[in-house]
């Protein structure tokens, strides 16, 4: 199937208002947290994990943290069909990026032990410089969860289902309600999906990005 890039980025939009009677299939979920899965990350260090909540009972869950503060967003997560929580690491330790380089090794990318040592070397040479020298380890991790945001944006556009990035919520009430920190990750970013209602204003609003004069800068 050919996938028109340019007419998809022109065309998908957020979505402020869901139809809470349709649903996303089964299948076409599947596909969107396959993409989520196979994200990339800088060093492959993949610091993210994703809740998924379809259920009423989940995302009411969710809905929690949009109170008091963030009330105009509960709504797109109680309508939508399906919320994914895009949680990011509390840190890279050491068992985590073990449990990355024994998976590398058993996915065949390591073709022996020395390729092992010198993959495993080089992932903690980039961690250990953006905890102690640079300082902004949390910084760059959240930077590799936006990677999969955008990847689950463009994902949601090519199979057709609408999608909403949410930032404004209370992470301490998510984390919270969830155990996040408990289990080493904080809540970043939520993204409603699912298929836009007629109350939908954004939907027939047209596009505004600022001109390709202004954006590029062609060397």
């Amino acid at each position: 199937m050919s996938v028109d890039l340019a007419q998809l980025s022109q065309t998908r939009y957020t979505t402020k208002a869901f139809d809470p009677a349709r649903k996303i299939p089964a299948e076409t979920l599947e596909q969107l947290l396959t993409a989520l899965r196979n994200s990339p990350s800088s060093v492959n260090s993949q610091p993210w994990h994703f809740v998924v909540a379809s259920s009423d009972e989940a995302k009411a869950r969710i809905a929690k943290a949009t109170q008091p503060g963030y009330a105009y967003n509960e709504a797109k997560i109680l309508r939508a069909s399906d919320v994914i929580v895009f949680c990011v690491r509390s840190d890279l330790d050491q068992p985590h990026l073990e449990a990355v380089l024994d998976k590398e090794a058993a996915d065949g990318r390591l073709a022996n032990a020395e390729a092992k040592a010198t993959q495993h070397k080089t992932r903690s040479f980039y961690a250990d410089l953006h905890r102690f020298e640079r300082k902004d380890l949390q910084f760059w991790m959240e930077k590799q969860v936006y990677i999969a945001l955008g990847v689950l944006l463009l994902g949601a556009a090519v199979v057709e289902v609408d999608a909403c990035p949410i930032e404004g919520f209370d992470a301490n009430i998510l984390d919270a309600e969830l155990g996040l920190r408990e289990r080493g990750l904080t809540s970043l970013v939520l993204v409603s999906l699912g298929y836009h209602s007629g109350e939908d204003f954004n939907a027939q609003l047209p596009k505004s990005r600022l001109e390709a004069e202004q954006v590029f800068t062609r060397l």
